[in-house]
């Protein structure tokens, strides 16, 4: 159960079932038992269609067609005027490296985005949704594959991304979810935990775990 407007983290060892969860929000995938509650509603009963407009998700690889970059970020809403593109791309901070390329946003990206880079990508997939403007936000591994420098460009872009909106965010990094309201630790398919972070720190169970083996230099999701 995920309430509206908080801000939950998604945490756990490789294979944990993390990005599943994601997929069961979205309904890319139903439950087999049990149910999502989100924003105080079973998304199993929500029509997809409406699910669809409430949602936005910003996965960890980003798809982008063999068109322009105008093209792409309008696929957040195709409605779109480009102004209303522009400004997404601004608060993306994907606006300036879009304006250095040979035709600005007019430029093709080739297949799958070949002529950009991961955090170049990363930034297009968050203006996507900002253009979007859902009120849920999915995000699942959005920083993992990123250089520190793209990192914090793009930390910066979710931040402002996720103001007011009601947030699930699977975390490779434990401290891009730090802040956040609460943390869902998930391990062989099940949450064996659920707190603020500051709270699962103290507990000196999984999350802590996890936590120390970070500030060891050690991968663990």
């Amino acid at each position: 159960v995920v309430p509206a407007g908080q801000r939950v983290g998604v945490v756990g060892p490789s294979g944990a079932g993390k990005s599943t969860l994601i997929r069961l929000i979205a309904r890319v995938a139903d439950p087999t038992e049990g149910c999502v509650v989100l924003d105080g509603q079973v998304i199993a009963e929500v029509q997809l269609d409406t699910l669809r407009h409430a949602v936005a998700v910003v996965p960890q690889d980003i798809h982008l067609m063999h068109r322009s970059i105008m093209e792409n970020l309008r696929y957040g809403r195709p409605d779109a005027t480009d102004a209303e593109v522009m400004a997404a791309a601004v608060q993306a901070r994907c606006d300036g490296f879009i304006r250095e390329l040979p035709d600005g946003y007019n430029t093709i990206v080739g297949e799958r985005g070949i002529r950009l880079s991961g955090g170049q990508r990363q930034r297009v997939g968050i203006a996507r949704a900002m253009l979007k403007d859902a009120r849920i936000l999915l995000l699942d591994e959005a920083t993992s594959a990123l250089d520190s420098e793209s990192e914090g460009e793009i930390q910066r872009a979710l931040i402002e991304l996720m103001h007011g909106r009601t947030v699930v965010a699977v975390a490779h990094r434990l401290s891009t979810v730090a802040r956040f309201d609460r943390i869902l630790v998930m391990v062989d398919g099940r949450i064996v935990e659920d707190g603020p972070p500051d709270t699962l720190r103290a507990q000196g169970g999984v999350y802590a775990r996890l936590w120390d083996l970070q500030a060891e230099g050690f991968e663990t999701g």
